[in-house]
């Protein structure tokens, strides 16, 4: 039993949502999200909260019960609330800069590293030195993997702690070599 998916999903009062098959739509003040539900659960839209239900007891319908009603849950937050990620630069002459519709990381190589932003988030680079990118939207999954492609171009490492790392992100650090 999943102790997720049991649980329905409330829809607040500015938030409107509708069900036809295996779609759920959501409109907010943010805007606007889909979701295609995988044929193992069903849905039903009932005095104002959506249900989701396994179709039968295998394996892959309880596993996709608990994820589809967490994927329908975040369609709600987000046009609500909307997500952010914050990242830290860290490193002596590392930052980052916004150049139109890409992001301009200048991170200890012999070049600047340009990353294209998607449309449906807003990026920000703010701090005395610019080491500090803020990126929003309402699309938790663009959210989350726009700001893991870039933390990836330069993750901290445990040594010095150089690198791009998560707001509040512990790093593990290490002592260097002894003589």
């Amino acid at each position: 039993m999943s102790r997720i998916g049991k649980k329905p999903v409330e829809i607040p009062s500015n938030v409107t949502a509708s069900v036809t098959g295996q779609t759920v739509k959501v409109k907010g003040p943010k805007g606007e999200l889909a979701f295609s539900a995988p044929e193992d659960v069903s849905l039903s839209f009932e005095n104002g909260s959506i249900t989701v239900t396994p179709i039968d007891d295998s394996k892959k319908a309880r596993s996709m019960w608990g994820m589809s009603r967490t994927q329908i849950a975040n369609l709600v937050k987000g046009v609500t609330d909307g997500y952010t990620r914050t990242l830290e630069i860290q490193g002596v002459g590392f930052r980052a800069a916004l150049k139109g519709k890409e992001l301009a990381l200048n991170i200890g190589f012999s070049h600047d590293v340009s990353h294209p932003i998607p449309d449906g988030v807003e990026v920000k680079v703010a701090g005395a030195k610019q080491e500090i990118i803020t990126i929003s939207g309402i699309d938790k999954q663009l959210v989350g993997q726009l700001a893991a492609d870039i933390r990836a171009y330069r993750p901290p490492e445990p040594y010095q702690g150089k690198g791009i790392r998560y707001q509040g992100e512990y790093i593990f650090r290490k002592e260097g070599k002894k003589k």
